[in-house]
């Protein structure tokens, strides 16, 4: 070999060596930024402006009669900056994000956006490193520094963090939990968050290597994606503390885990002891995406995995849709040996696993195969499906969003989660008892709460039905393509005309790559908003209210709402009111007032402008707030729902709940509408009960009320869908009819034999 070669041999070798060391250093996040807290940018709100809100719904409480009331103040419990890895990994331009959205806007948004009251900080604790939680603490206390006196602030901000337990099998799941803390100050905190297990065992195996990592980097074409890189690294050395440690056992830079509800409750019991006051609000309770089908509740009422004391308040609905309805189909049958059977359709619910079987049945047909040999293949397939349970869409080869047509939707529900779980609807947990354990049976006494799962530092996006993909979770559809994309997209696999077995525990697939992304981008709304009935605007003041569960959730809109028992023993002629529990023998008597919220202007209001700037309300507002005007919207009906917990551990719960039980047509009247009802049934059936109303505005043009927006045949059967997202509609709004609405939480009234 002469000179030449060898030198331009030694200079390949150098190149080569050169790109590994490039490779190494990006995807050790060398050249992206870490995702810090951002800035705050708008100052505190003006006085008047406060003060002005307050005028306003206390005059509305004036008219409709109500003698002694409390402010009414809205929040949203339930918000996610890019700290969250969910919410980082879809900020990116391949997924048409829009890139960081860090603590500080959050501050901002609700602040001069929405304008909340009060709003928690909730990212995931999964993947969240102890810097991150540092300084999501120091941005709270600056948020709440900047919003002034603490007697009367522009908005209260709490910490907290989303605790998401996502099991691959319904014995495994314990869904999702937002813990949210009383106090912000030393000591009144914990050193950082407790998360599931299971999750963070998970996310460290979708986080891609360093080479995938540096390529992304290198590749991506935009800084985020070093960014990203950046993000990946800093978790990368970040693994699970050992289990079963105290508190002061644990190492630093670990995260803290709990295998399910009763591991967590017992570490919020350690943090009590020292101070540390909070609550768990259970979410996501009928979602389908990441539930396994046959999921329960059931497992979750119990002395174990139920916290009474803690765990007082429930999301009833958010950006993921309504959790409310009760209905007694569900996704697979489960037999007495622990297998599970596919149900046939049944009014308003086409299982999945059905569908998938109808599908094999088409292909085989058009394959000109005898119907005796498609029918078997449908059989086959809907056992299969029904085996691989919340991936049955795997089942089928070929996947196509488009045939699965409203498969595994509640199509007589109102704005329901997408794959609607009947097993985790606030009613049925409403009815559940557990009658094990000595003393009582243990029921679950929580309030109902709203709010919106945003992942984009926008806390309270429910003011107004624009901007799809700003003010939900609904995003344009992309091209995926490169290392990333292996993350998100399902490996595509050939149309044909038998099923195939899916087992969960076994496949390679993992995280996103498991779920029906396409349709699911068709249920998400814009969010809900949880309001309270506060003696003040501190932060005490609103901790009580959530305490005495004196609090009702609305699906946006800033609807007022009262509901209070009039007759209760000993209460002296006065109201008992939403949240409360009672022990009576007479029949109860309630009174339900409702004021609807107020007609949104277009854009902002020039505060917000004065507060942020052009760009800062184009950038965090999205260019729209709330920004309401004189006029208020006029409530149509109110509805009330009773429920009969059950009295023995075999009885159905089907029969105990009604819903609705009565309805009230309400006059349209601007000032409100209020009823007065009693339960003449209370004294003759003696048993417990629980009752809740809902107050409903008139129907409005919704982002994506419509779901996957049926197309129907003559009988009624869905023929086609128009996915929102899909089919060249991505950067439409995909509106739809529905009505704005309030759930007031439960009166629980116990019987109470005379004397």
């Amino acid at each position: 070999m002469g000179r030449i070669g060898a030198v331009g041999i030694g200079l390949g070798l150098g190149l080569v060596i050169v790109a590994l060391v490039v490779v190494v250093a990006a995807g050790r996040g060398v050249f992206g930024s870490h995702e810090g807290p951002g800035t705050i940018r708008g100052p505190r709100q003006a006085p008047e402006q406060i003060a002005a809100r307050s005028y306003a719904d206390a005059g509305a409480a004036k008219a409709i009669g109500v003698a002694r009331p409390k402010q009414i103040l809205f929040g949203d419990l339930h918000v996610h900056t890019t700290v969250s890895f969910d919410a980082f990994m879809t900020s990116v331009p391949m997924l048409g994000g829009e890139g960081s959205r860090p603590q500080a806007d959050a501050c901002d948004f609700a602040r001069h956006c929405s304008a909340l009251d009060f709003w928690s900080l909730n990212d995931h604790a999964e993947a969240m490193t102890q810097r991150n939680w540092d300084e999501s603490v120091q941005s709270l206390r600056e948020c709440n520094a900047i919003a002034g006196d603490p007697q009367n602030p522009d908005t209260v901000a709490y910490l907290g963090w989303e605790w998401t337990n996502v099991g691959r099998s319904p014995e495994k799941h314990w869904g999702h939990k937002n813990v949210v803390i009383r106090g912000l100050e030393d000591g009144e905190i914990p050193t950082r968050p407790v998360a599931a297990a299971n999750v963070v065992r998970t996310t460290i195996q979708v986080r891609p290597s360093i080479w995938a990592n540096g390529l992304l980097s290198l590749l991506g074409g935009d800084d985020r994606y070093d960014d990203l890189a950046t993000f990946f690294a800093e978790r990368s050395s970040t693994g699970l503390c050992p289990a079963g440690l105290s508190l002061d056992e644990l190492p630093e830079g670990c995260i803290d885990g709990a295998e399910d509800p009763s591991e967590l409750f017992g570490r919020l019991d350690e943090w009590q002891e020292r101070g540390v006051e909070s609550v768990v609000i259970p979410h996501g309770t009928t979602w389908g995406m990441y539930t396994p089908t046959a999921s329960d509740w059931k497992k979750q009422i119990t002395r174990a995995q139920h916290d009474p004391a803690r765990q007082t308040l429930l999301e009833i609905y958010s950006g993921h849709g309504n959790s409310d309805a009760y209905r007694d189909w569900r996704g697979v049958d489960v037999q007495p040996d622990g297998s599970v059977r596919c149900p046939e359709p049944s009014e308003g619910y086409l299982p999945r696993c059905w569908h998938a079987g109808e599908l094999i049945r088409e292909r085989c047909l058009e394959e000109d195969e005898s119907v005796g040999e498609c029918e078997a293949r449908a059989v086959r397939a809907r056992q299969l499906a029904a085996d691989a349970g919340g991936q049955a869409h795997l089942t089928v080869p070929g996947y196509d969003a488009r045939e699965w047509l409203d498969a595994g939707q509640c199509t007589d529900c109102d704005e329901p989660s997408f794959n609607y779980r009947p097993g985790g609807a606030a009613q049925y947990i409403l009815a559940l008892r557990d009658f094990d354990g000595e003393g009582e049976p243990l029921r679950a006494r929580m309030g109902f709460m709203a709010s919106s799962d945003n992942h984009k530092a926008r806390p309270g996006t429910g003011y107004k039905e624009v901007g799809r993909q700003a003010m939900s979770e609904s995003r344009a559809r992309t091209e995926l393509s490169g290392v990333l994309a292996d993350v998100f997209r399902r490996p595509e696999t050939e149309r044909a005309s038998e099923s195939v077995p899916f087992d969960v525990e076994t496949s390679p697939l993992a995280g996103f790559q498991l779920f029906e992304m396409e349709r699911q981008a068709s249920y998400f709304m814009t969010g809900g908003l949880i309001a309270a009935h506060s003696e003040g605007r501190d932060r005490d003041s609103i901790w009580r209210a959530m305490q005495r569960r004196e609090v009702y959730g609305t699906s946006g809109p800033r609807m007022l709402l009262w509901f209070d028992l009039l007759n209760a023993p000993g209460s002296r002629g006065r109201e008992v009111p939403m949240g409360s529990d009672v022990a009576m023998h007479a029949s109860p008597i309630f009174r339900v007032r409702a004021v609807g919220s107020f007609e949104q202007k277009p854009g902002c209001p020039e505060w917000s402008f004065d507060a942020l700037g052009e760009e800062g309300v184009a950038r965090v507002c999205a260019g729209e707030c709330y920004h309401p005007s004189d006029a208020r919207r006029p409530i149509e009906r109110i509805e009330v729902v009773r429920v009969l917990p059950q009295a023995r551990p075999d009885e159905p719960v089907t029969p105990l709940i009604q819903d609705p039980w009565q309805v009230f047509e309400c006059e349209g009247d601007p000032a409100g509408c209020s009823v007065v009802f009693s339960d003449p049934d209370y004294q003759r059936t003696g048993r417990d009960a629980v009752y809740y109303v809902r107050a409903f505005e008139g129907s409005k043009p919704t982002i994506n009320a419509d779901g996957v927006s049926c197309l129907y045949d003559d009988s009624g059967n869905c023929t086609s869908v128009d996915i929102c997202g899909l089919d060249g509609n991505a950067s439409d709004e995909c509106l739809g009819e529905a009505e704005p609405k309030a759930w007031s939480s439960p009166i629980f009234v116990d019987w109470a034999p005379a004397g």
